[in-house]
């Protein structure tokens, strides 16, 4: 499965490792209705997986 641009980004972001360019992309992206839906299915898919974490930590 290929990560896409915006999941990359993402991820780079919230593990602190995004370069001034990246998070440049990214904002801009943000402000792009073309773009806006990725970021956002990327964002879903981020907090699915840390539910998902979370419950199998919780044991549910």
């Amino acid at each position: 499965m290929s990560v896409s641009r915006a999941e990359y980004l993402i991820d780079r972001l919230i593990s602190n490792k995004i370069s001034r360019e990246e998070l440049e992309e990214l904002l801009i992206g943000v402000n792009h209705e073309a773009q806006q839906q990725e970021i956002s299915d990327a964002l879903e898919i981020y907090f699915n997986k840390l539910l998902q974490d979370n419950e199998e930590k919780n044991g549910q």
